[in-house]
């Protein structure tokens, strides 16, 4: 009965100590992770921008932000954002077709959360036709 007790300590103690390390790394907290632009005309690239916090004790760092696609591009803060600082994701999509759209884009950083994914959402619409 005593070892079981022991090795139940041990495993409880092994516990808190990975979990309490993983406590102090960086960590992000977006003001939102998916961006609907609604409808949007056809030929009018549309931006937004997904601002982070870290709230985590380390400084957070961005290793890449990568779109799933030719058809959105990304900017983001380079530099190391502090505990309790903010950054930025700033998308641009490019409404080149007529047509619903939904695009992932991949977050990797130094975080608790290694691998994050923002969306943006909308429908881009054609143009109506000049009329003579």
């Amino acid at each position: 009965m005593k070892k079981i007790l022991m090795i139940c300590a041990v495993i409880l103690g092994f516990a808190f100590t990975a979990s309490a390390q993983d406590s102090g790394k960086a960590e992000f907290k977006f003001n939102e992770e998916k961006h609907d632009f609604g409808k949007i005309p056809q030929g009018t690239p549309v931006t937004t921008v997904f601002e982070f916090t870290n709230i985590g004790k380390e400084p957070l760092i961005l290793t890449e932000v990568r779109p799933t696609c030719g058809c959105t591009i990304a900017d983001y803060t380079k530099t190391p954002v502090k505990s309790g600082d903010k950054g930025m994701i700033k998308i641009t999509y490019n409404a080149a077709a007529a047509a619903p759209f939904n695009k992932t884009i991949v977050v990797k950083s130094n975080a608790v959360t290694p691998e994050k994914y923002l969306n943006i959402v909308g429908e881009v619409v054609a143009k109506p036709a000049a009329s003579k």
